[in-house]
């Protein structure tokens, strides 16, 4: 029975770990983009910057003023710093790529290891 020996175990750990936080589900985000998205705001307690307001409530101005006040709030936390814009970016990012794209880099990815771990087996 085949053993992987020591050069080829980081190269199957890496793989194995990457494929698995960073394949795409069918709907919504992989687990390392939730993963990013949690860490930057595990209490919940950053804003997001709000939907244009609907046509039909520009007449309403209670409905305007909240709005614009939850957007200024916004601004100004994201004009506050660096880290703060940062936060506020990874906060709501997703999947850099379609996840059908995605899949096929990662399948790539790990065909890729498969053939650099053969190299290593010939040694």
């Amino acid at each position: 029975m085949w053993q992987p020996n020591r050069a080829q175990w980081p190269i199957i750990w890496a793989a194995s770990v990457l494929l698995g936080l960073a394949w795409p589900p069918d709907g919504g985000r992989s687990l390392l983009v939730k993963a990013a998205n949690w860490a930057v705001d595990p209490a919940g307690s950053l804003p997001t910057l709000q939907a244009p307001l609907p046509m039909g409530l520009d007449d309403d101005g209670d409905a305007v003023a909240a709005h614009d006040a939850e957007e200024a709030e916004y601004y100004r936390l994201r004009d506050s710093s660096r880290t703060t814009r940062w936060r506020l970016q990874l906060k709501v990012a997703r999947d850099p790529f379609d996840p059908s794209t995605e899949r096929q880099l990662l399948a790539g990815v790990a065909a890729l290891s498969v053939l650099a771990i053969w190299r290593l087996n010939e040694r």
